[in-house]
């Protein structure tokens, strides 16, 4: 039999320490370096996505973990009704595949990466993590190679002694795979079962009163482009079920019951309610598979039920679960969740917020409060799942690309995994809402997208839902259909397909002519009226190798869901700069370039390994004949970065990759519309940017977590990304990260802002963002970059000057501390967000002028009139030096839509700035009358009336009539007093572009008069 020697007598193998390898990859949120100031922003969606493993802690019966499978490592300790990421800046991969939380101590916590469902987009694992103080902080302990883990089971007896299940690499045979054990907290680990190079451990249990009896089940996976193969064998000893007495010393199958012939993915499942019962889900041909019961702790076994819905999508699912206090109470986590209350022989489904289901934990002390994870998040019960906790407080969504249309703010759009339609969230608030939840908005199509909008017209979304083009109307909520061929391609044998769609089948938009739309399916196709018609302009543009057009799912289970159909087209884009030229690249290889709208085609693929994956290609956006592809080979299990570049056309082809680690894949790269050679590219595990044209990279996470980026665009002057674990991110003006990046010496320089548009906040959206951070919509501001040279430097000021050069708004930073209820001090802002450190940083300004003068020293002059469109420049004094860039607020086109024009916002500013002097004169006054209040009330302290005469007692008349006039009454719903009545006006004119209303006018000059009438009065000594 194939490897007894290895399987049976595992005492007799060569069991070797195996020491905690340095992590050489990045950890993420590296906010630190060159280009620090620039910082991304989580525009949402808020939802969960994809979770693959939970845990939690009889310890802290209030806190849970959840593990997605590209969002990290959660934790909420409040049953879910919060969560906060713990992992990001200590993991190398945003892929978990098992949580154990020790029991006896919250704060150990141990987190075996790499998720074990085995799709084609599967996020590699980076070994295991280890938190000693409840996931506040993480290090890294070892098995970096052994790819996806399937479990970890701590002991219940020492903290320091664990196992973890390796599965191995999804995509090839791998010497790391098998069950490995540490006694020294994962300071040293033992291979304490092996098999083979391509059989690995996919489950670990403990006997529940003898942690001595260790249970394991193998299984032999692969992922390939075209196919999952899941199982082999029993009797070559490719899956099964071993068992150990001895603490994992030696080893010996325990099949007696088990199917003889094909095995698959096996979980196991023990219950402290009876030591002896040992449940195992076990994926086998039918009637084989099911479920399968052990009262002999694995002697023998009993197929027990065969029941179709805890056999779904096995490779993808299979996770058995048994209450601690019941043996009879069983769980299957798969699409959907069941539960059978008789020992496994009949099953009910359960309700859950998702349909696709993955992990559970169960809390031993009280069975009806427990986690459950699925495709949407985690949730928690309290009552054994007749309510669950919202899904809608975890920002962990798989989003497949990012499309960006032309409102304002702009939205973004994209396929997100397993949570309804394709959806659209905007770059910033568009409008108040009760909950910000209120803007993740569906756009047609189905989870895998994409959604385009159209140019010109966003109200129109051409969305796709596995090869299944729509377009969506958001005016009626409705989607036309309009398939290429119009035939369902679920479930085929894709040779026998007239048109081979990918799960996430390209549609593209022509940048010469919004009613053109391009759809791939092996050929590029063409519509010019939305769908309504198609013409195919291409031939097969695929390699189309015979021996991968076959049904996916071997040996055991038949999957074929759209995302292993084969020689696909996955990439299109036309040339901005050239009209007519087409780039076009497979999932298979190929790259393809038409010169003449599709006439004639030419394959112009550069040398490489053949089968990859071309993810992205990019015409340049600057120069014609140029382009830059990339090509994922990670499916292969080649993790090399590829991207090529080309200058004619491709009749050749450079590699441009100086700078990415060699096992940083990458998804896509784009080049700046506004910077010709400014190329941003996304990884597996993060990004990267070139400011010479792919000569040289550097690294570009700054405050990203690490995970997949899928897509970038950039768009006015912004970047926009798509993550595959963390939904949405926007950097706001990248443009300037090109001057930034050679930007160095003892000169003071200011990077140009580029234009900007000048936005307001929507009422109903808090000022700063949402509480919990996530979606990140802060008021809009003109973000200013800037460089400092070296030296100490004790002072900075910024300026805003308008066209005529007159000082809009002043900003200090010069480490004093301004006094309150000081009338006198200077017309700026004090602030620290100045910074005057060596190098870049990045103020931004909120595009106000300078307010009205406040007491409270912290606000002064904040609140200001917003600056009407037009020409600006920023400039800045540090060190003796001063430098400045001009830019240009530009009109909301929205504004302009009501009607309004840049002449009736001046009038609205120049009020408002009236309003703020004569509100800052009032405010003066009334500190300015208390504090000689005060003074009187000290000098005449104990004298009556008759006592002070008629000399102070009018003294003290006149300041008293001032401060009445002047203030508001503190009692309960008072009078407002004429401070309170200039800030009323004021505040009526600023929450919107309006024309100044006629009653404001008229009571502004009223208020005026009144305050000059105050004023003469108590200056009339």
């Amino acid at each position: 039999m194939k490897n007894m020697n290895k399987l049976l007598l595992s005492a007799a193998m060569m069991v070797l320490p195996v020491a905690a390898p340095q992590v050489a990859v990045s950890a993420g949120v590296n906010v630190g370096g060159k280009y620090e100031s620039y910082e991304f922003r989580n525009v949402g969606p808020t939802r969960g996505g994809r979770v693959t493993a939970v845990a939690g802690t009889v310890d802290e019966i209030a806190t849970f973990y959840l593990g997605a499978s590209g969002g990290g490592v959660w934790k909420t300790d409040d049953y879910g009704t919060t969560w906060m990421n713990v992992s990001d800046g200590y993991f190398a991969t945003p892929s978990i595949g098992d949580i154990a939380v020790a029991q006896n101590d919250a704060n150990i916590v141990y987190v075996g990466t790499g998720s074990d469902g085995l799709r084609s987009n599967v996020i590699v694992g980076k070994g295991v993590y280890r938190s000693i103080d409840g996931g506040t902080s993480w290090k890294h302990m070892g098995l970096e190679n052994t790819g996806q883990i399937g479990a970890v089971e701590i002991d219940p007896r020492s903290n320091d002694t664990v196992y973890v299940a390796a599965i191995g690499s999804a995509f090839g045979p791998n010497e790391d795979r098998g069950l490995y054990k540490t006694t020294d907290g994962g300071e040293t680990w033992d291979k304490v079962l092996y098999i083979s190079d391509d059989v690995g451990i996919v489950d670990v249990e403990f006997h529940p009163s003898n942690p001595n009896i260790v249970y394991a089940s193998a299984w032999k996976a692969e992922r390939k482009p075209w196919t999952i193969d899941s199982g082999g064998e029993m009797a070559d000893g490719d899956g099964g079920i071993y068992k150990s007495i001895d603490a994992g010393k030696t080893w010996k199958k325990i099949n007696n019951g088990l199917p003889t012939g094909l095995v698959g993915k096996i979980d196991l499942a023990t219950t402290p309610a009876n030591s002896s019962v040992l449940g195992a889900l076990v994926e086998a041909p039918a009637p084989d598979g099911g479920l399968y019961w052990s009262e002999d702790q694995g002697e023998t076994w009993k197929h027990v039920s065969n029941d179709k819905g805890i056999q779904n999508r096995p490779f993808y699912y299979t996770n058995l679960d048994i209450d601690p206090t019941n043996e009879n109470i069983i769980y299957s986590n798969a699409n959907p969740l069941r539960k059978s209350v008789d020992g496994g022989k009949t099953w009910t489904t359960m309700s859950v917020p998702h349909g696709d289901n993955h992990d559970m934990w169960i809390n031993p002390n009280n069975p009806d409060l427990f986690i459950q994870a699925n495709d949407g998040g985690a949730n928690v019960t309290h009552n054994g799942g007749k309510s669950w906790s919202t899904q809608f407080n975890q920002p962990t969504t798989e989003v497949y690309q990012v499309e960006v249309d032309d409102q304002h703010p702009y939205w973004l759009y994209a396929g997100m995994q397993d949570n309804g339609s394709t959806i659209m969230v905007p770059s910033n608030a568009p409008w108040g809402a009760q909950h910000t939840n209120a803007f993740i908005q569906y756009a047609g199509g189905c989870e895998t997208g994409p959604a385009v909008p159209k140019p010109g017209n966003h109200n129109i979304v051409y969305s796709d839902c596995k090869g299944r083009f729509g377009t969506y109307d958001k005016r009626t909520g409705t989607e036309r259909a309009y398939y290429v061929g119009a035939t369902n391609i679920y479930g085929h044998n894709p040779a026998d397909l007239k048109y081979r769609f990918q799960r996430v089948a390209p549609i593209h938009v022509s940048p010469h002519d919004a009613d053109t739309v391009y759809h791939g399916s092996q050929y590029l196709h063409r519509t010019r009226d939305d769908g309504v018609t198609w013409e195919q302009i291409s031939p097969d543009l695929t390699a189309n190798e015979p021996d991968k057009q076959v049904i996916s799912g071997t040996p055991i289970t038949r999957d074929i869901t759209g995302e292993e159909y084969y020689s696909t087209i996955y990439s299109i884009q036309e040339s901005t700069v050239e009209k007519g030229v087409i780039w076009v690249g497979a999932n298979d290889g190929p790259v393809s370039v038409t010169r003449d709208d599709g006439a004639t085609w030419q394959t112009v693929t550069p040398r490489m390994p053949s089968g990859g994956r071309v993810d992205s290609v990019a015409p340049s956006r600057h120069v014609a004949g140029k382009a830059y592809v990339t090509v994922l080979r990670y499916m292969f299990d080649d993790w090399k970065p590829y991207i090529y570049k080309t200058e004619n056309y491709g009749e050749s082809w450079q590699l441009i990759t100086d700078g990415i680690p060699d096992n940083f894949p990458v998804r896509v790269v784009r080049e700046s519309p506004d910077h010709p050679g400014l190329l941003i590219a996304g990884t597996e595990f993060g990004m990267f940017m070139s400011s010479d044209d792919g000569e040289n990279w550097e690294e570009f996470q700054q405050n990203l977590p690490v995970t997949p980026i899928t897509d970038i665009k950039f768009i006015r002057g912004d970047l926009a990304i798509s993550t595959m674990g963390r939904g949405f991110w926007v950097m706001d003006n990248v443009q300037s990260v090109a001057s930034a990046s050679i930007a160095s010496g003892d000169t003071l320089k200011v990077m140009a802002p580029g234009d900007r548009f000048r936005y307001r906040h929507p009422r109903g959206v808090p000022r700063d963002g949402t509480s919990d951070g996530v979606p990140e919509l802060p008021r809009p501001t003109v973000a200013i970059d800037y460089y400092v040279p070296a030296g100490e430097h004790n002072d900075i000021k910024l300026e805003i000057l308008d066209a005529a050069g007159d000082v809009v708004t002043t900003y200090v930073n010069d480490g004093t501390e301004q006094d309150d209820d000081d009338v006198n001090a200077p017309a700026h802002i004090n602030t620290d967000a100045l910074e005057m450190d060596e190098g870049l940083n990045r103020f931004r300004w909120n595009m106000q002028h300078l307010g009205p003068w406040h007491s409270n020293a912290s606000r002064r002059y904040s609140d200001g009139a917003i600056a009407t469109p037009g020409q600006y420049a920023v400039r800045i004094t540090v060190g003796g030096q001063t430098a400045e860039s001009t830019f240009n607020l530009l009109v909301d086109p929205r504004v302009t839509e009501q009607g309004l024009n840049v002449v009736d916002l001046e009038r609205q500013t120049q009020m408002q700035l009236r309003i703020a002097e004569l509100f800052s004169n009032a405010r003066k006054l009334d500190v300015i009358s208390n504090e000689e209040h005060r003074a009187l009330h000290r000098q005449y302290r104990g004298q009556s009336n008759e006592e002070r005469g008629d000399v102070a007692n009018a003294q003290f008349d006149r300041v008293h009539a001032t401060i009445r006039t002047l203030g508001t009454p503190n009692v309960i719903y008072p009078k407002a007093g004429l401070v309170g009545m200039i800030s009323y006006l004021y505040n009526i004119n600023s929450d919107a572009d309006q024309v100044p209303g006629k009653d404001s006018v008229d009571r502004f000059a009223e208020l005026s008069a009144e305050f000059n009438a105050v004023e003469a009065a108590y200056r009339d000594k």
